[in-house]
């Protein structure tokens, strides 16, 4: 990948050799062109103030109630393994019981998101511009793609006490033993062991990483949600590299 600073010289040394066949108006544009590319600490700023955006509304909005539960690409629905459990249940007129349990396991996600918010603040002052420029010029989930890699580890550490204290504030331990219970009175049926813990746990971060690939799409779309000077700038000159002009 060239350098903001190779990449700067290399257009200067092009307007000085061409300088003779150019117009004013041609050699101005050169320059501009070079002009408005961002310096590497801007880029730096920017990309981080847009992850720090980002991430702070998704985990946010996941907060909020209905966060999880009333979206339907983040939803908690039963674990798979589970699937039998609930089509029997409902089957017999229990959809009400079945009902209680997808409740609450989205209030205890929903109670866990915002701790996201402090650990996606630490792994972002971590990058090194490497990883920005990674970022920056890379695929469209690129940003999604590092905080999976460095924060899912901490988010499921940080995850898991506060969904575990939550799954018993909202009874969906009670709930979900109700299920089971009414369940394996059910003749020839295959008992199942699910960790509610873990699998919320789990479903919540995944929830996270949807709604954060949104945020990053957005912005890497849509001009309007560039909204400050320094992200029009640098996601400004990355469409233009990327587009090679």
């Amino acid at each position: 990948m060239v350098s903001l600073k190779k990449l700067s010289i290399g257009i200067l040394l092009t307007a000085v050799f061409l300088l003779p066949a150019c117009s004013s108006a041609q050699i101005s544009d050169i320059l501009k062109q070079v002009s408005t590319n961002p310096s590497t600490a801007e880029i730096s700023s920017g990309i981080k103030e847009a992850l720090e955006k980002g991430t702070g509304i998704s985990a946010e909005r996941l907060s909020l109630e209905n966060g999880y539960l009333g979206n339907l690409d983040v939803k908690i629905l039963f674990p798979e393994e589970a699937k039998n459990v609930e089509s029997t249940l409902r089957s017999l007129g229990l959809g009400s019981m079945c009902d209680q349990v997808i409740t609450s396991l989205n209030r205890a996600a929903e109670d866990a998101a915002i701790a996201a918010k402090p650990i996606f603040t630490d792994a972002i002052k971590q990058m090194s511009f490497q990883d920005v420029q990674q970022i920056l010029l890379g695929e469209k989930n690129a940003a999604t793609v590092y905080f999976k890699g460095n924060t899912t580890t901490s988010l499921s550490q940080k995850f898991s006490p506060i969904i575990d204290t939550s799954l018993k504030k909202v009874d969906a331990t009670k709930y979900w033993s109700d299920v089971m219970t009414r369940y394996n009175k059910v003749p020839f049926v295959k008992k199942v062991d699910t960790d509610l813990t873990a699998y919320v746990t789990q479903k919540a971060i995944d929830g996270l990483f949807v709604e954060i690939a949104k945020e990053e799409l957005k912005i890497r779309e849509n001009i309007t949600a560039r909204t400050s000077p320094l992200l029009q700038k640098v996601f400004g000159y990355a469409e233009r590299e990327k587009s090679g002009k």
